[in-house]
């Protein structure tokens, strides 16, 4: 089981990401059209390096639902090899078979 305060860490990240998005994607369509003078972009630059850095989208790290691990994590059923295993082997996840030879 991770700490409490990394599961809490990852939260938080996650609402600021959601908060900024709209206003970082902007401030990035601004900076990297070349339509745009220089001055303008360099300006939405500044602007978004003044944002929270942990509004940054790749700033966030899946994490297993059930047990918060970080590490060998399944996109599709957001949950650790682990836990995974556990559940499987429990019979709790359908269409699932602990494979032997």
């Amino acid at each position: 089981m991770a700490k409490k305060a990394m599961i809490e860490r990852e939260r938080k990240r996650q609402k600021l990401v959601e908060k900024y998005a709209a206003k970082r994607a902007a401030l990035k369509e601004i900076a990297n059209d070349e339509s745009q003078p220089m001055e303008e972009r360099f300006k939405a630059r500044l602007k978004l390096a003044k944002l929270p850095r942990n509004s940054s989208a790749t700033r966030l790290h899946n994490r297993c639902q059930i047990t918060g691990r970080p590490r060998a994590y399944y996109r599709k059923l957001k949950m650790s090899r682990i836990k995974l295993r556990d559940l499987a082997s429990q019979g709790q996840i359908p269409g699932m078979v602990k494979s032997s030879w």
